[in-house]
Parts: structure tokens; C-alpha cells; sequence
């Protein structure tokens, strides 16, 4: 399943059932779990740790150098869990230091010319979309969505289930289950359609994360009044729970 017009390191470790096509190259200190597919003109360089079941895609480069003044040549690593599918010309760069990793989870859809600086966390279930480029320390928890040509910056938090619009430009925090939309990036309501149907979310607790959101986004009140209110009006679960937490552990989130 290695084809001979390939370089494989002789010390890079393939699981079984890898398919790795012609011209491909895979440098040392590689790991490739099973059943995974490397398709002609990839670059799997050192530092990669690749679970099972991926699939890159032509011109992809995984575990570059990280693109960040402060790396001076430390052995980092890139670590990808199972099932993600990782399109053209993605460029996912590793850690800036030793001992730390760039993490993609599992079952993530990468498109075409997608970028992930260095020390990028990826959650579960994501989709990033065409062009899409996350800045370094930037973490992008489960079930999220980063439509074509969103620029996330430096260190920002994209909470779980949101859906950030084309072209927006993130440069603080974006607290779980709403929509982002437009330049200069607003609040555009809660992810209500994917958390009925892929979340099955109930109405009664929608609403309370809509209420939840009308007070932090609608009122006006500062953040943390907005968060007191929410905890003396909002019936408490683990949604708004997570929303809660989020905020009280952001920096400062997008309004």
C-alpha cells in the first residue's frame, strides 16, 4: 500500500492498511495509525502523531514550523486523533517548545487551504472551512464550524456548537451555541437549528439559552451583571452552566 515512488522514512512508524501514494513524503520521528490514506504531494513531517482512519488530501503539509519568532528549533509535535479528514493544501504547524503539541481531535473536516498555527487546540466534530486561518494558542472546542475565510486570532476560545459566518474576523472570545456574523463580527442569535437537530437540545432549553444570550448581548448591563442575572432568572442546567463558566474564564468575548 506504500508506493515505491514515495519517501517514507525507514524509521517512521505506519500502522496497517496505510495507503500512502506516489510522491508523497513522510519524514522521521512520524507515527501513521491504521487504515489512514496519504494521498500524492503530502508532507507528513517530523513531530506528527497521527491516530487511525485519516484521510490528507494533495499538497496538505502536517507539523511545519511553526511560523512564530520564538521557536528556536525545539522538538515539538503535532497530534491528531481519528477520522479527520484533511483537504488540499491544509497547513497544520506544531508546537512552538518542547513538550507542548498542536492537537487535532477526531472526526474533523478541514478544507482546502485551511492554517493552523502553532499550538492550535481542535476539538471533536469541527468543520473549518475553505481558507480559514487559526492564529496560534487558539483553541476551538467540539462541534463548531468556522465557515470560508475566517481569521481567528491570537489566543482566542471558540466555544463548543457555534457557527462563525464567512469572512469574520475573531479577535476575542466567542462563548458556546450562538452565530457570529459580519465585519465588525456581532452576535447573530444561538446555533438554534444544528442544537435541535445534531445536539437534539429541547425547546424549553433553547429558550433559556436565547434568554441567557438576550441578557448578556440585548441588556443593558455590564458582563458581569448580565451573568448574575442570568443566574437569578435563567433555570439552571448544563448549558447555561457552560455558558457561565466560559465567560467567567474568558479574557473578553466578541459584543
Amino acid at each position: 500500500m506504500i508506493s515505491p515512488l514515495a519517501y517514507v522514512d525507514p524509521t517512521a512508524k505506519i500502522g496497517q492498511n496505510v495507503t500512502i501514494q506516489p510522491f508523497a513524503y513522510v519524514e522521521e520521528d512520524v507515527e501513521i495509525g491504521d487504515n489512514c490514506i496519504i494521498m500524492s504531494g503530502a508532507r507528513i513531517l517530523k513531530g506528527t502523531r497521527m491516530g487511525k482512519s485519516n484521510k490528507v488530501h494533495h499538497g496538505a503539509v502536517l507539523s511545519s514550523e511553526p511560523q512564530d519568532f520564538h521557536y528556536t528549533g525545539d522538538e515539538s509535535q503535532l497530534i491528531i486523533g481519528d477520522n479527520n479528514d484533511i483537504r488540499e493544501n491544509v497547513v497544520v504547524s506544531r508546537a512552538t517548545y518542547a513538550g507542548q503539541s498542536t492537537r487535532i481531535g477526531n472526526d474533523n473536516y478541514l478544507m482546502d487551504g485551511v492554517h493552523l498555527c502553532h499550538d492550535v487546540q481542535i476539538g471533536n466534530h469541527c468543520v473549518l472551512g475553505i481558507k480559514t486561518t487559526v492564529a496560534g494558542e487558539s483553541q476551538v472546542d467540539d462541534y463548531t464550524i468556522l465557515s470560508s475565510n475566517v481569521i481567528v486570532h491570537q489566543s482566542c476560545h471558540i466555544g463548543s456548537w457555534v457557527l462563525i459566518q464567512a469572512g469574520c474576523r475573531i479577535s476575542k472570545d466567542v462563548p458556546p451555541y450562538v452565530i457570529m456574523k459580519g465585519n465588525p463580527t456581532k452576535y447573530h442569535g444561538v446555533n438554534a437549528a444544528v442544537l435541535q437537530h445534531k445536539n437534539q437540545t429541547s425547546e424549553r432549553i433553547l429558550r433559556h439559552i436565547v434568554n441567557a444570550y438576550r441578557l448578556i448581548y440585548q441588556g443593558n448591563f455590564s458582563l458581569q451583571d448580565a451573568l448574575q442575572k442570568i443566574e437569578d432568572q435563567v433555570p439552571m442546567s448544563d448549558e447555561i452552566r457552560n455558558i457561565i463558566h466560559f465567560i467567567n474564564d474568558s479574557k473578553g468575548i466578541v459584543k
